[in-house]
């Protein structure tokens, strides 16, 4: 009697078992899901079948080309830096009522040189971005007094300082080389770098490759300005230059009386400074009447552009060509 008992409960539970499956899978909720999840496997082997469209490249920016010459004051790296259009901001008292410091901030790069500030009132006429400041060792004390302007603050800035072998050695005995090393373990942060000794004589050559004079017989020093345009033209593809005056604007007889640098208005006449150290013979000078001269033939066939005063070169003589303009030009590396 046992037996067919048990054979009876058996077939009882398997009946609900097959009535509770039938149950559940006429259910709407299970039916639906099922036919979405089927809908799913078809809709994917019918995209597969299908010719797929490329996806959309990723757009990752191009790495900026190494610029020889300038090297990390502590691993000796070369500067990687590129930039479209720049900004090459000069001291002149020029830009002081231009408000053009929006105009200024607008392109991809902005650069300074030595301690010229942003702060203190002159953001309207000068801007206040800083990609880029170039410094001449005889301008690093002045940095440092202002170092929590230009140094503390400075953010993304790359700085660039150049300065005559003896300073800049490595051997232990170079003082600015040195006092470089000493601030960027102060603030390791800080993106310093400085020109080789190599890029120091190219300078020179370039220099009296433009002009025909050895700065060294004449007893004269490149200027920053000579520095940071060449360094410019290096970097970018477009400089506009603001505070640069004409190679003959001083000439002119109803010039404007302007300080020669924007941020010490009591300070020496911009064309008074011009002159005489042009004029001079003894001791060390700047030429810098003559670097604009070589500025405005570069312009002629390179992407330079002048503005605050804003000019333009004048045209070459009859007997020159650009072509004999553009073979001096410096060439990016």
């Amino acid at each position: 009697m046992k037996t067919p008992r048990r054979h009876g409960v058996a077939v009882l539970l398997v009946l609900l078992m097959c009535a509770s499956y039938f149950l559940l899978y006429n259910h709407p909720s299970f039916t639906g899901s099922s036919r979405d999840a089927n809908d799913t496997h078809v809709g994917q082997q019918e995209h597969l079948r299908q010719p797929t469209e490329a996806a959309p490249a990723r757009t990752t920016k191009p790495h900026p080309p190494a610029l020889q010459g300038y090297l990390g004051i502590i691993d000796h790296k070369p500067l990687k830096m590129h930039c479209q259009t720049c900004s090459l901001v000069s001291s002149s008292g020029h830009l002081i009522g231009g408000r053009r410091g929006e105009e200024i901030d607008k392109a991809d790069c902005v650069i300074r040189m030595n301690d010229a500030p942003t702060a203190r009132g002159y953001s309207r006429d000068v801007g206040n971005r800083t990609s880029l400041r170039v410094i001449a060792h005889s301008s690093v004390q002045r940095v440092l007094r202002n170092r929590n302007e230009l140094l503390n603050s400075s953010g993304d800035t790359v700085f660039i300082f150049w300065g005559p072998s003896m300073y800049m050695r490595r051997d232990g005995k170079g003082l600015v080389y040195n006092n470089l090393r000493l601030m960027k373990q102060v603030l390791p942060k800080l993106k310093v770098y400085i020109v080789s000794l190599q890029r120091m004589l190219q300078f020179d050559e370039l220099f009296k490759k433009e002009t025909g004079k050895d700065r060294r017989i004449s007893k004269s020093w490149l200027s920053t300005g000579w520095f940071t345009m060449t360094i410019a033209l290096e970097l970018c593809d477009r400089v506009n230059v603001y505070g640069m005056v004409a190679p003959d604007y001083c000439r002119e007889p109803h010039h404007h009386s302007v300080p020669y640098h924007y941020y010490e208005p009591r300070g020496q006449d911009e064309c008074v400074m011009y002159i005489s150290h042009e004029r001079g013979r003894k001791g060390s000078h700047h030429r810098f009447i003559t670097e604009k001269r070589v500025f405005a033939d570069w312009a002629r066939t390179l992407n330079i552009h002048f503005y605050q005063p804003d000019w333009t070169p004048k045209p070459l003589p009859a007997n020159l060509t650009a072509e004999t303009t553009a073979a001096a030009a410096p060439k990016k590396t």
